[in-house]
């Protein structure tokens, strides 16, 4: 057991006389002074913070710091909104609930999904708020299961997690193209007729973008972020004002609340209604996106949590009263919306004019490369976390810090090109790339499960700064309740009767990953792979990782260069 680490100390392995791994503290780098006195001068309390976050990275979780903390309280929260990025992820998803059951679904659909959303929400910021790491609550689950459990569920966890963040940045990316394609065709009075394949080709350029965005320094990346909010919350306004305004004709309260009609196919319409959770699950996710940057945010144990918790609040809140705005002004044919190639901005076009459409269109795109940006920097940091343990084939190429701009670049492209190639099914049918966007919302959600369960059942969890008391197990237990059962609706096909270019294709991509994660794991994994480092612990020197190089139980960013890069 390390104990007393000072700021700047280091975890290091060396091989004992009993065959065990044993860590010693080292000076790292980036903490040594650079005075000619030997004394490092902090210019201001911020850096202190940082050098203390930096301190309890090293000495309770095992790892050596190799990002600059940059964001602060306003930038994380914007980073947390710009996750779910409210405005454009309804836009995207908002056929699902329309043809679910037409507008009073998507209003009745939002409100319950939601609550189950939240309560997943607040889990999952109180264990981020206790374990503050890159890895998420991929780490979390080492610190809550019994030991002996830590390597398969960890593993287990961590690919899901995976799994999970790679659709949300490809749907988002699809999204994407489907809102600047519909702006396009918008101001050819929808001469210009849109293909899949076209989709597809503007989604691969738009992740390339993403990817150029990402590979800058983190510094450049949260002056972004800070100002994105603002925005959000301008066009939000903004739009359902206009709408509610422009729009002569209205739909009645009992259209947009009682009205329920499905053109899905299935029976009952009772049944079908439930199809319509996916535009909030699929919006309300990614809740531990905003941990993966933790490493990256000062003083994370109180910022993170509540960036999640107020951002997750806020789309609650607003996504009610936006889809409520949309039911009012869609017209009375709901048909008509649903058979549009981007529904809203065609809700957009009737009600405002070419003009007015396009522009909120072009806003909810920008919108939505924001989610995308910080999607993907998330996806790339979960890269580098799990590559830091050897989760991942190759692992040593994937904690490679650029020098330059201090973010992990192979991870960047790494996820960009994963992306492109999951958004490859949308060469099939529209339908078909709904398999990408259930796969994120199963992925995700189930991985956040996993360490809830693990802290309802073995009693380990010790509360971070931001927790929830003594409502904590009920809201925890609720979560998972509803989690099980929306994953068992996402991942059933949306529209009957089943065809090749209607199938749901989330439980092949599942399949896939677990079939992946399976054989890598009987392969190698199970020869090296003992979970997350977890300071404190004494891991055998069994199963030297021929990727890396390293001992079972060593975290990869031991042998990175200490020095923290701008």
């Amino acid at each position: 057991m390390v104990k007393d680490t000072a700021p700047g100390d280091v975890i290091s392995p060396s091989n004992s006389s009993d065959g065990h791994v044993v860590r010693h503290r080292t000076r790292s780098i980036g903490h040594l002074s650079n005075g000619p006195d030997g004394e490092r001068k902090q210019s201001d309390a911020a850096q202190e913070g940082a050098d203390s976050d930096d301190a309890r990275l090293q000495a309770e979780f095992g790892y050596k710091p190799v990002f600059k903390r940059e964001f602060g309280y306003l930038s994380t929260f914007s980073f947390a909104v710009s996750i779910s990025g409210l405005f454009a992820t309804t836009m995207t998803t908002y056929s699902y609930p329309l043809s679910a059951g037409g507008a009073a679904a998507a209003v009745w659909c939002w409100l319950i999904a939601g609550s189950g959303c939240m309560c997943l929400a607040f889990s999952v910021a109180e264990l981020v708020s206790a374990y503050p790491t890159s890895g998420g609550l991929y780490y979390t689950v080492s610190r809550l299961a019994p030991q002996k459990y830590v390597p398969v569920i960890s593993w287990i966890t961590g690919w899901i997690n995976l799994l999970g963040q790679i659709a949300g940045v490809a749907s988002s990316e699809y999204g994407a193209a489907q809102m600047l394609l519909a702006a396009v065709s918008m101001g050819t009075d929808f001469k210009y007729e849109i293909t899949e394949n076209t989709t597809v080709g503007v989604m691969a350029a738009l992740t390339v973008l993403t990817g150029l965005v990402n590979s800058l320094s983190t510094y450049w990346i949260e002056k972004m972020t800070k100002g994105y909010v603002i925005f959000h919350i301008a066009v939000l306004v903004s739009c359902c004002i206009a709408l509610l305004v422009k729009t002569e004709n209205k739909n009645t309260a009992s259209f947009v609340f009682t009205e329920i009609e499905s053109s899905s196919g299935w029976q009952p319409k009772g049944f079908s209604f439930l199809f319509g959770f996916l535009s909030v699950a699929w919006t309300m996710t990614d809740y531990d996106a905003t941990a993966h940057i933790t490493e990256e945010i000062s003083n994370p144990a109180k910022k993170a949590p509540w960036a999640i918790s107020a951002a997750m609040t806020f789309t609650y809140v607003g996504g009610f009263l936006f889809n409520i705005v949309l039911g009012f002004c869609m017209g009375p044919d709901s048909s008509s919306i649903l058979n549009a190639y981007q529904p809203v901005a065609m809700i957009f076009y009737n009600s405002l004019g070419k003009t007015g459409g396009i522009f909120y269109t072009v806003c909810g795109f920008i919108i939505i490369k924001f989610v995308c940006f910080t999607a993907l920097q998330a996806t790339a940091r979960t890269f580098f976390a799990f590559s830091r343990d050897r989760l991942i084939p190759f692992s040593h190429i994937w904690t490679q810090v650029s020098p330059i701009s201090g973010t992990p670049l192979t991870s960047v492209w790494l996820s960009v090109i994963l992306c492109i190639l999951i958004n490859l099914v949308g060469l099939g049918s529209y339908t078909a790339i709904s398999g990408v966007f259930n796969v994120c919302a199963i992925s995700l959600d189930i991985s956040y499960c996993i360490p809830i369960v693990c802290k309802l059942m073995f009693g380990k969890f010790t509360p971070g700064p931001w927790h929830m008391g003594r409502a904590s197990k009920y809201i925890n237990t609720w979560a998972c309740i509803w989690t099980a059962f929306v994953s068992v609706i996402f991942l059933l096909p949306t529209e009957f009767p089943v065809a090749a270019d209607t199938m749901n294709y989330a439980c092949v991509f599942l399949v896939a990953m677990f079939a992946f994660s399976y054989l890598y794991w009987v392969v190698r994994g199970n020869q090296f792979y003992t979970g997350p480092l977890v300071e404190g612990y004494e891991t055998p020197q069994e199963g030297v990782d021929e990727q890396g190089g390293g001992v079972s139980g060593v975290s990869k960013a031991d042998e990175l260069v200490g020095e923290k890069v701008a």
